[in-house]
């Protein structure tokens, strides 16, 4: 079992962005996400991140039961991995750093173990080199490697892609998407949203369109 969102309704005031949005995707698949700026994309990873609150419907990650989500909604949402359009990295850290932060503080894990976690995952990442730099002296695809080690940090059974390749280069676009198809066959389930169709037809075993917050198609 992956990840299950059924008739997931999110509004801002008055104004609904998702309408009984329902979706499934396993382990080991890649769900792309597309569709119009405004669309609602954003916020349904960020209901599905924790990172926003949605007003009804369920998600259920795993083999946790509706009533074990209701009751534990933080400890599910560490589930999720959230990799930001704009990195999101903290700019006064070290590479490490970074990666290590969370795991020591939400985690518990002790610095020593933290730190080994995240040299293994820059090496898978291509990026164990770089270690001791800081976020401004990485490239853009650097930058967004770093925060998908980050993300994987935590290790979270879904993790989900704001737009992973909008201000990447086309070399740099293809490692961050080798590495989504990396991380789907480490048995997780990688959910994407993108406004490029080539990537979401090369690498979305299942691709999601969403026009003005409703599901508009899925194949």
């Amino acid at each position: 079992m992956g990840i299950s969102v059924v008739n997931l309704n999110k509004s801002f005031k008055r104004e609904r962005v998702l309408k009984d949005i329902s979706f499934e995707a396993n382990k080991g698949e890649i769900l792309a996400i597309i569709g119009q700026s405004g669309a609602g994309k954003t916020t349904l990873l960020r209901c599905i991140a924790g990172l926003e609150a949605y007003d009804s419907g369920i998600i259920i990650i795993g083999d946790d039961s509706e009533d074990a989500i209701q009751k534990n909604k933080k400890g599910i949402r560490r589930k999720v991995g959230m990799v930001f359009q704009s990195y999101h990295l903290f700019p006064h850290m070290r590479v490490i750093e970074n990666i290590c932060e969370a795991p020591i503080s939400v985690l518990g894990l002790s610095r020593e173990e933290a730190e080994k976690k995240a040299m293994e995952l820059l090496e898978i990442v291509g990026l164990s080199e770089k270690k001791l730099a800081y976020p401004f002296e990485l490239s853009g695809g650097q930058k967004q490697r770093v925060a998908i080690a980050r993300a994987c940090a935590m290790e979270p059974e879904v993790i989900c892609f704001d737009e992973p390749t909008s201000a990447l280069d086309p070399q740099s676009s293809e490692g961050v998407a080798a590495l989504m198809e990396d991380l789907a066959k480490r048995d997780m389930v990688v959910i994407t949203v993108t406004h490029d169709m080539d990537l979401a037809k090369r690498i979305g075993k299942k691709v999601l369109e969403i026009c003005n917050g409703e599901k508009f198609w899925e194949q």
